[in-house]
């Protein structure tokens, strides 16, 4: 289908852009890379008046060291964050998690902010920066201010953002030496995840010190699966031990039905992906 009609801005700086989404409020959508907007044009599942493209802004591209913490522009492309050296060493989930978003086409015109911005649930980038505590700053009139990940993501398809605001850049606390791992369990290759699960793992010889898990399609929004990453602390790295610990790791969650799965088999693949995710992670 054709996109219903639409004005089209290119700010160059943040002000302009933060300007025209003011003025026109619930009319206009951000765009960047387009790949998640696009689809939903074409579609016609939404018609905004004005669209505001960011990508021409030069200060929301880029990653940065910022001492105890990587900082990733809204606008950098997952193919850019999954190849740059510090998020391998400091932030390998991330790296890992891109691995298996979409294509190759998709990754190298798609963004990191947009991807994040559009929450979707069953998106491959929730869940890893839920569970490694990350924050995002986000501008609007009223000024910048931060946004903590377990408070970002606010429903099914929503965040906490307000209407007059986008996102600036994402804060990554570093977890350098930990080992990482990204599960995902798909039908058909470059799928949405029905089940993904997200795991950073630091051991201390051979048991697991500490632990984050993060869960991918088990609800409305990503999920922290702390009783999970509490119940691995002190355990031994080992299939059996894991595996008692994982069972859990669906407690609280609120599954969807569809035609790839009940809530049921997604509560058991939630099981089954978290051991698997944590093992292969405590290997590394």
């Amino acid at each position: 289908m054709i996109p219903a009609d639409f004005d089209y801005l290119a700010p160059t700086t943040l002000d302009e852009a933060v300007a025209a989404l003011a003025e026109h409020g619930d009319d206009a959508k951000i765009i960047a890379g387009g790949q998640s907007l696009l689809p939903v044009l074409r579609m016609r599942l939404n018609a905004p008046e004005v669209l505001i493209d960011v990508g021409r802004i030069e200060g929301l591209r880029g990653i940065r060291d910022d001492g105890d913490a990587l900082v990733i522009g809204a606008t950098t492309t997952h193919h850019t964050v999954s190849g740059d050296p510090l998020v391998r060493e400091h932030a390998g989930l991330i790296a890992k998690a891109i691995e298996h978003l979409a294509d190759a086409q998709v990754r190298h015109r798609g963004t990191f902010g947009g991807a994040l911005s559009h929450a979707d649930p069953a998106g491959d980038l929730g869940a890893p920066v839920l569970a490694l505590g990350a924050e995002f700053l986000v501008v609007g009139p009223g000024g910048r201010r931060t946004i903590a990940a377990d408070d970002f993501f606010d429903d099914f398809f929503t965040t906490s953002m307000a209407d007059d605001e986008l996102l600036v850049e994402v804060r990554i606390p570093k977890y350098t030496g930990w080992g990482a791992h990204y599960e995902k369990f798909v039908r058909v290759a470059h799928q949405w995840p029905i089940v993904a699960v997200a795991a950073a793992v630091r051991t201390d010889g051979g048991t697991i010190a500490e632990a984050r898990v993060g869960l991918t399609n088990m609800d409305v929004t990503p999920v922290r699966a702390r009783a999970v990453e509490e119940a691995l602390v002190g355990l031994p790295a080992t299939d059996e031990a894991v595996r008692q610990a994982a069972a859990i790791a669906a407690d609280g969650t609120n599954p969807p039905t569809d035609l790839n799965g009940d809530a049921d088999y997604r509560r058991h693949l939630a099981a089954v992906l978290t051991r698997r995710a944590v093992l292969a992670a405590a290997e590394v």
